[in-house]
């Protein structure tokens, strides 16, 4: 059942005859609609990196990155936290997302999955959270149970916990040490939050894990200098980085690679300072990070 109170469950009149348009007209609408989305991310963007700097502070001293959502905001929790890995190097681990029922959700309905907050605290027990770790609750309206049991659980560990809606004054920002609305109000299609409220999350999301990683020394400069070669265009990636990064041709780029066994920034240090593989590793070691090593 639809909630009136909220933006986001609400009807909007200027699309209520849509079934009867032109396809090339429904599209112009919703273009029009999505083009709004990132002027209410920017109405948040104090909130969003208040909790990126707590985020990446507990990171930084070891602590884990848990998303936890429903629905659409359980799927795009998942794909954010799927895509580290290959982006930036990390372990698994490191940043997770949960869903409300289970990975089966990620590909269909799961009935009543939402609306269990003591699953969504057990999924925050399983994982033994803790007070180095951070929670982010993603819920569209801001008030599903799952989530809401999931947060109140790792609020009781001492975890950092952060909400992130798209509705105005939710349960969820309530329950959360940092709130993000970003009110996008009516979908082209009444109460639809995979449109304009999934597109927020994500923009959202993306900020979340890659400025927190940013923060944490997992890029140099622009690059993905901790990246994972894991294909043929990756390991093309990796080669024009290193080439870019050194000044070096691409033979000797894809040379230093493998003898780095994939690692652009081990690759770099042995072509920067005529290290092998692994002096270049205990250089890094040492350092800290690729920009000190470089620079030092």
């Amino acid at each position: 059942m639809r909630d009136p109170e909220l933006s986001t469950e609400q009807s909007d009149p200027r699309y209520s005859q849509i079934d009867r348009l032109p396809t090339a007209q429904i599209a112009e609408l919703m273009n029009q609609a999505d083009a709004a989305v990132p002027a209410a991310v920017a109405a948040v963007l104090p909130a969003v990196s208040a909790a990126i700097e707590a985020i990446a502070a507990r990171m930084g001293s070891g602590g884990r990155l848990l998303y936890v959502g429903a629905g659409t905001s359980g799927r795009l929790a998942v794909l954010d936290a799927s895509e580290c890995p290959p982006t930036f190097g990390t372990d698994p681990s490191l940043v997770q997302g949960i869903i409300a029922g289970g990975p089966e959700a990620l590909t269909r309905s799961v009935e009543g999955a939402e609306d269990d907050a003591e699953a969504g605290a057990a999924s925050i027990a399983a994982l033994e959270v803790g007070p180095l770790d951070s929670v982010v609750g993603v819920s569209a309206s801001g008030r599903a149970p799952f989530v809401l049991g999931a947060l109140a659980e790792a609020g009781r560990r001492g975890s950092l916990t952060a909400a992130l809606s798209c509705n105005a004054d939710t349960p969820l920002s309530a329950a959360a040490e940092h709130g993000i609305e970003v009110v996008v109000g009516p979908e082209v299609v009444t109460g639809s939050t995979r449109l304009k409220a999934g597109t927020a999350q994500k923009l959202v999301l993306n900020m979340i894990s890659t400025i927190s990683m940013i923060r944490l020394g997992r890029t140099y400069g622009n690059k993905m200098i901790e990246m994972s070669a894991m294909n043929s265009k990756l390991a093309g990636r990796a080669v024009r980085m290193v080439g870019d990064i050194t000044g070096a041709d691409e033979e000797s780029a894809a040379k230093a690679l493998e003898a780095a066994d994939g690692q652009a920034k081990v690759a770099v240090l042995m072509i920067q300072h005529s290290l092998d593989a692994d002096g270049a590793r205990a250089l890094l070691a040492e350092r800290g990070g690729l920009t000190e090593a470089l620079e030092g």
